[in-house]
């Protein structure tokens, strides 16, 4: 069966268990989705739901996309994700809310991590750095020698280094539900979800659980 949101996180906050202790939440506001697309085996070799999120103004979206959601009478949404699945078990033009999980259930949630500009090793990769006495000066949060010699004479590719950090696809696994207000299609998850408040998430059963 089909379990799948789009939302935005909207921040973190705790709440308390029977014994008083803090749970750290991360809430995220998803849904209400639409079914936009249903993809299957014989026409597009793979199988999947087409989720819309988020309505705006028709001026927002392109011609192409109001065409595509015109097909199933839906108002214009901002956002279409697919969620791999082998038995959907719903239509298009369905509505989906935050009613499809449960309570302690497991889910995976995909965000985009926060952009933190170009960045040194010791920042990116924690690197240890140079020594911090013996007379350097200006060694001491730099990567060190990284030649091989005459062979290959060269640093290969993908080697760590200084450079562009963040602004990844991140997913986190296996967090726990841990509260759901339908009617203002609030999910609240325990721990840490990728991105900046405001930031695009979606929400699918935990595939490794």
């Amino acid at each position: 069966m089909f379990k799948g949101l789009i939302g935005k996180k909207i921040g973190m906050t705790q709440i308390f268990d029977e014994r008083g202790a803090a749970i750290p939440i991360t809430v995220i506001e998803a849904g209400p989705c639409y079914v936009t697309q249903l993809r299957n085996q014989e026409t597009d070799g793979y199988s999947a739901v087409q989720l819309g999120y988020e309505e705006v103004k028709p001026s927002r979206i392109t011609n192409g996309e109001k065409g595509h959601l015109k097909r199933n009478n839906l108002p214009p949404l901002r956002f279409l994700r697919e969620f791999r699945v082998k038995d959907p078990q719903v239509a298009e033009g369905d509505k989906v809310t935050v009613d499809l999980f449960t309570l302690g259930e497991l889910v995976d949630v995909v965000g985009t991590s926060k952009g933190r500009g170009f960045q040194g090793g010791v920042k990116r990769y924690n690197f240890r750095g140079g020594q911090k006495t013996h007379g350097q000066s200006d060694r001491m949060r730099a990567p060190g020698s990284r030649g091989s010699g005459t062979t290959p004479g060269r640093v290969f590719k993908g080697s760590r280094g200084p450079g562009h950090m963040g602004n990844d696809r991140v997913t986190v696994q296996n967090l726990k539900v841990a509260f759901i207000d339908a009617e203002r299609n609030l999910i609240g998850v325990k721990g840490a979800v990728p991105g900046s408040r405001g930031g695009l998430v979606t929400i699918r059963d935990a595939r490794k659980s």
